[in-house]
């Protein structure tokens, strides 16, 4: 697995950290898909398909509700100032996002560390924070950017490391159709991106993990 050796300390904003996106109406979206039905050749009028369209945005919109989020709402005051410095590490952290190219699901597990420089923050914002950038359309590398320079800029920690494994649906059911197949990704700041012995004390604890074995 190759690690990045850039380092980078990121203030990230907390408003809204995607351009304005055009105003579409939900009645102009269940319409969209009713086309798509009916350039599939499928009746969009027939019983089982009635509702789909109203059920597909639906489910549309909760799949990229991170959009409509901020790190400000998610973490709702939850840092704390703590004299410590050792790692933290929440790993097995379940991922489920959509493939920006084909909207198809992206499942794996997320592993996340960070070493404190005066604060910390509530565990479970952590898993808050990979659902909040997972909840877009994403690419896998992208999102764990995403991950490691939200904590980097939250906590201005003396270093962070993110690793995603994950399984691709569009690598699975359409294109290659390579079931079995799964993607690593890796970012790391600070610490662990200058010190090799931090980086794989990280490494031998995730690799208990059941998705590393």
């Amino acid at each position: 697995m190759t690690f990045s050796t850039q380092q980078k300390s990121v203030t990230v904003p907390s408003s809204l950290e995607t351009e304005p996106q055009p105003i579409v109406s939900e009645e102009e979206m269940r319409q969209a898909v009713r086309t798509l039905l009916l350039g599939l050749g499928e009746n969009p009028d027939r019983e089982g398909l009635q509702d789909t369209p109203k059920r597909v945005v639906k489910a549309l919109k909760f799949l990229t509700s991170g959009y409509h989020q901020s790190l400000d709402e998610l973490l709702n005051g939850a840092v704390f100032h703590e004299d410590t410095n050792e790692m933290v590490l929440v790993r097995d952290i379940d991922l489920f996002s959509s493939c920006e190219h084909h909207i198809l699901p992206i499942l794996g597990r997320a592993h996340v560390a960070y070493i404190p420089d005066g604060k910390v923050i509530g565990l479970s914002k952590i898993a808050r924070i990979c659902e909040m950038y997972g909840r877009r359309l994403q690419v896998q590398e992208r999102l764990t950017k995403q991950i490691a320079d939200a904590l980097q800029g939250l906590l201005q920690p003396k270093g962070v490391a993110v690793v995603i494994e994950a399984t691709h649906m569009c690598m699975v059911m359409r294109g290659v159709q390579k079931p079995g197949s799964w993607t690593s990704s890796s970012a790391v700041r600070g610490v662990f991106a200058e010190d090799a012995k931090t980086r794989q004390e990280f490494m031998n604890l995730i690799r208990h993990s059941p998705s590393f074995s």
